[in-house]
């Protein structure tokens, strides 16, 4: 009960911060992995995106897919599909212009584990249609999960999280933006995990930052 306070906390403490007028908001996410069989899954995920704490839409991101695992728990091939709905403001106005993307991509996920961390290394290709343009984009994330009460990630672990990705895409500029995340989570039960972190977000022409609430369904990591 203890750490569930503490979460509570945190939470509470984050909402009052991006209460205020700020450059920093807020995501909440979900991320799903049903397991099909032994070889396949199914990968869905929400994330509802603000530019304050909540109410103040930034971005919708739907995205869900299939994948195969090439051996058992540690590679994961996958294909999917996400639609993104952006509500950028239009400069010095209070409006805001609404951008659809369809999006197809591949990703390969590897993972491995030394002690008490739990590393995971994803590599994804994007095939971005955004309006009437076509881009295509490369990522590489590298993340690790470190439990602080348990040598495992299992039910009622503490845990410390962290993550660096960087977007390049195909044409210039190559560089498209950099996110580095930490965070403390708990694991709720052998399928729930949630996480409350800081992600610092470096893009070409700004910065921006955000809280991150998230919900992991049967994730191991």
């Amino acid at each position: 009960m203890r750490i569930i306070y503490v979460l509570i906390t945190i939470f509470c403490l984050n909402s009052l911060a991006i209460a205020q007028k700020s450059a920093i908001g807020n995501w909440f996410l979900y991320f799903g992995n049903q397991k099909i069989n032994e070889k396949w899954n199914w990968h869905n995920e929400i994330q509802y995106r603000n530019y304050n704490f909540i109410g103040d839409t930034n971005q919708l991101l739907l995205r869900t897919g299939i994948g195969y695992n090439l051996t058992e728990n540690n590679n994961n091939l996958l294909l999917g599909y996400g639609y993104i709905n952006t509500q950028n403001y239009i400069p010095d106005t209070d409006e805001k212009v609404h951008i659809n993307e369809h999006r197809i991509y591949q990703q390969f996920i590897t993972k491995e584990h030394f002690g008490r961390f739990f590393l995971q290394h994803r590599y994804r290709i994007e095939e971005r249609f955004v309006a009437n343009e076509f881009k295509m984009r490369f990522r590489y994330l590298v993340g690790v999960n470190m439990p602080l009460n348990k040598k495992t990630m299992d039910k009622d672990a503490i845990y410390l999280s962290a993550y660096n990705e960087i977007f390049i895409n195909k044409k210039n500029p190559l560089f498209d933006r950099n996110r580095l995340y930490g965070a403390i989570g708990y694991v709720i039960n052998k399928n729930f995990k949630a996480e409350i972190g800081f992600m610092a977000q470096t893009v070409e022409h700004s910065n921006r930052n955000q809280f991150q609430i998230a919900i992991f369904n049967n994730l191991p990591f």
